[in-house]
């Protein structure tokens, strides 16, 4: 794939991408990734990602009962990413709740969407 997009915004869509898949209609689109940090060693690349949500019930949902939806996402998200890097990857996810953050340019801007000015 050839792409103008930093390596960073892509492997946050990619957890983005998981969380859509395997929660459905649970969780609707209100669901934002920031990758925290990238450590890339000569054999492992680490990274530290958090999950934002508007509310703690849609928290609840991506975490699930043990953490099972949490791991499932991350694992799967894991290996998607270690596919557009072509090595290992550790992954760990953290989710927040960060209410009504789809209507503040201040939130939007610091998950790295486009605000246009008006």
């Amino acid at each position: 794939y050839v792409t103008d997009q930093p390596e960073r915004f892509i492997m946050g869509e990619l957890i983005r991408e998981q969380i859509l898949l395997l929660t459905r209609e649970e969780v609707p689109h209100s669901v934002a990734v920031t990758i925290d940090m990238v450590e890339e060693e000569p054999t492992i690349t680490r990274l530290l990602a958090t999950i934002y949500v508007e509310r703690d019930s849609q928290k609840g949902i991506l975490i699930g009962k043990g953490g099972t939806m949490l791991k499932a996402i991350g694992s799967a998200a894991r290996e998607q990413i270690q596919k557009l890097i072509a090595g290992k990857v550790y992954l760990e996810l953290f989710v927040k709740v960060q209410p009504k953050w789809r209507q503040s340019r201040l939130h939007l801007a610091d998950l790295g969407y486009r605000v246009e000015q008006e």
